[in-house]
């Protein structure tokens, strides 16, 4: 007898792609994944050592809830140095990845009933977090011509009196959209007129192709008050496999989370915490390098992709993702419940190449590719792509 809460919870389309992608390599097929937001990179050898270090130090205890507190330092300089935001120690927690800070944090802000507010298209599991909580997810259809950004007039519209939060993303996954500082203001003074909080989830904040971002807890004393802001190493230092993510919050909501994660996991490992330390203190060159090449992949993946008649899409200037509206075609296939899940079952089965379903973010008319991964993968996987459109 399961609990009820499962009956609500839509299974992981990403998944569910890794679990076909792996049953077709065991049968000897070469596939081309280009669904996983993972780094293709491995993690910094100075971070290594870090974490090596700790391990031959016997740093194997019990330490603090809300994180190692030379780790909480690092991000504290940090965010001060790179965003302007000044945060004490007891504002930070540090969580077992930027998944676990976002639930923490919605654990610790939502009763059941409470509505959060979500734009489309969004990362898959931010609805599944809040259904999870007890929380009610409330969509928000946003427009192409703005590269699918949020903006204040949609939020008024969609605001009742039971919201008590804004999840937004930003540089974005699927589409890789960047919210400009006007843009920024104007969303943050429906939520202050709104009485309401604000997720922002930061995780791709490193990985961008224009000079400048701006962090929402930025904007202002009062914009910092009401926001969370998420991040963490898994992307921006390609420690997806360490786990460690972090939540920037006011000393009443971080306290909060600390005690929520003190029962839950007692504190992430204090291993991938230092190795963390490394990455922040150690290695922001190995992260420039990084975005480096992504920056190479992401023009070649765009220029590949505009050569592709009758499809378009967002031309990211951060993440590593492209959204591609494939809605062209939809009359060439035959499908019961998802356009771009039999768009991409085809591609996987008759191409060899794994992409993922726009309904996993919400919009059933696109697809989503990434350019981690090597770029002779990706540029095979494209041309493969135009195949697969040419002959529909």
């Amino acid at each position: 007898m399961l609990s009820k809460r499962l009956d609500h919870i839509t299974p992981s389309y990403t998944i569910e792609i890794s679990t076909k992608v792996s049953e077709l390599k065991s049968q000897g097929i070469d596939i081309i994944n280009l669904s996983i937001g993972e780094p293709d990179f491995f993690t910094p050898d100075q971070a290594k050592n870090k974490g090596l270090q700790a391990v031959k130090e016997n740093r194997t205890k019990y330490d603090a809830a809300a994180g190692l507190k030379e780790l909480r330092n690092a991000i504290c300089n940090k965010l001060l140095e790179e965003n302007n935001i000044s945060y004490e120690l007891d504002e930070i927690v540090v969580s077992s990845g930027a998944k676990h800070s976002i639930t923490n944090t919605l654990m610790a802000l939502l009763d059941p009933g409470d509505e959060v507010i979500i734009p489309k298209p969004f990362w898959v599991s931010y609805s599944e977090m809040v259904k999870m909580i007890g929380g009610v997810p409330i969509y928000i259809e946003t427009k192409k011509d703005n590269n699918f950004k949020l903006t204040s007039n949609e939020l008024k519209n969609a605001i009742s009196s039971k919201t008590k939060l804004l999840l937004i993303n930003n540089p974005s996954n699927p589409t890789g959209a960047i919210y400009t500082e006007e843009e920024l203001r104007s969303i943050v003074n429906v939520v202050l007129n709104n009485d309401m909080y604000i997720l922002a989830d930061e995780i791709y904040e490193k990985i961008r192709y224009i000079d400048k971002f701006t962090s929402i807890a930025a904007l202002s004393g009062e914009a910092k008050e009401i926001t969370i802001t998420i991040n963490g190493l898994s992307k921006s230092a390609a420690m997806t496999g360490w786990r460690v993510g972090y939540s920037a919050s006011s000393k009443k909501i971080a306290k909060a989370i600390s005690t929520i994660q003190g029962h839950l996991v007692s504190h992430p490992s204090t291993i991938s915490q230092w190795a963390a330390y490394g990455a922040l203190t150690l290695c922001q060159d190995d992260m420039a390098q990084m975005v480096d090449v992504y920056t190479k992949r992401r023009d070649k993946a765009v220029s590949l992709l505009s050569e592709i008649d009758d499809i378009s899409f967002i031309n990211p200037q951060g993440a590593f993702y492209i959204f591609l509206d494939v809605s062209p075609f939809k009359d060439k296939f035959s499908y019961k419940d998802s356009y771009s899940v039999e768009f991409c079952k085809r591609f996987l089965e008759d191409y060899n190449v794994a992409i993922v379903p726009g309904i996993a973010f919400g919009i059933d008319d696109y697809v989503r590719i990434v350019y981690c991964a090597d770029i002779d993968d990706v540029e095979e996987g494209i041309r493969r792509l135009k195949e697969f459109i040419k002959s529909l």
